[in-house]
């Protein structure tokens, strides 16, 4: 007499392999042991939350009715910050693309030269704009011109590290069939490379410019000139009304650079 078949269980489809489940476990656990460091560390007072609606709805009030008066001098202000992002976006495109064409390792097939140029990119991203301003004041003394430089400096990693992967990520085909027609380096790279990244190129550029304007908006909190000044000494002096001014015109700004870019990029790409 032949022993009864054995029917197995119903089998248990997981969309992860057991490794990757408690990889991501152990994810969500260090995440969420992360968040309650944090908000131990940072010591929140439950007192100072407990009135915050008041304080908001008390700080609105005092910026209602805005400042007319103060107009005229923070439009004024807003020009000179255009005039430091449009500039220091410029200035960074200029020391970017030698940058990019170095660390592009199609381009420079030389690692010491591409690690020299990711070093400049890492070390133009680590350094938030407004300390870049803060060490171009402390150079050139208060104004726009440390604030052109501070935009500059702080785009350069930017503009040069998405250059150069655009550049790594170019066809071979053409640029193998230039060096076969005994083309020289200029030639390629106008006429194998350029074609390929320039859609990139305007891409990074108009983007790198509309970010520009959002951070150059600030740096007068330092002395970098621009509306950032005019900010600055109205939250000094307590005045509400014409903090509410300057708020207004960058929120204006940054909304219009925002659809302009918008504009001009479905128009060239």
């Amino acid at each position: 007499m032949s022993a009864p078949a054995v029917h197995p269980g119903p089998r248990v489809w997981h969309r992860f392999p057991l490794p990757l489940r408690l990889a991501r476990f152990a994810f969500y656990l260090f995440a969420v042991a992360a968040l309650v460091v944090s908000l131990r560390t940072i010591e929140i007072i439950p007192e100072f939350l407990y009135d915050a609606p008041e304080q908001m709805g008390d700080l609105f009030g005092r910026m209602w009715p805005p400042d007319a008066a103060y107009l005229e001098p923070t439009l004024t202000a807003l020009v000179e910050t255009l005039h430091i992002a449009t500039l220091g976006t410029l200035l960074a495109l200029v020391m970017a693309v030698p940058l990019a064409l170095i660390g592009a390792r199609n381009v420079t097939p030389s690692l010491a030269l591409n690690l020299v140029a990711k070093f400049a990119f890492v070390a133009s991203r680590s350094v938030n704009s407004l300390v870049w301003a803060l060490l171009f004041v402390a150079v050139f003394g208060p104004g726009p011109l440390a604030g052109t430089l501070a935009i500059a400096f702080r785009s350069i990693g930017f503009t040069g590290k998405l250059l150069a992967e655009s550049l790594e990520e170019a066809q071979r085909g053409p640029i193998e069939a230039l060096t076969a027609a005994g083309a020289g380096r200029p030639a390629i790279l106008n006429y194998g490379y350029w074609p390929q990244v320039k859609p990139a190129f305007w891409s990074i550029a108009l983007f790198r410019w509309d970010i520009n304007i959002r951070e150059s908006a600030v740096l007068g909190l330092v002395g970098a000139g621009g509306i950032g000044v005019a900010l600055d000494t109205a939250l000094n002096l307590l005045y509400w009304d014409q903090v509410a001014v300057v708020l207004a015109v960058i929120f204006t700004v940054v909304v219009l650079a925002e659809v302009i870019v918008t504009f001009v990029r479905g128009r060239i790409l």
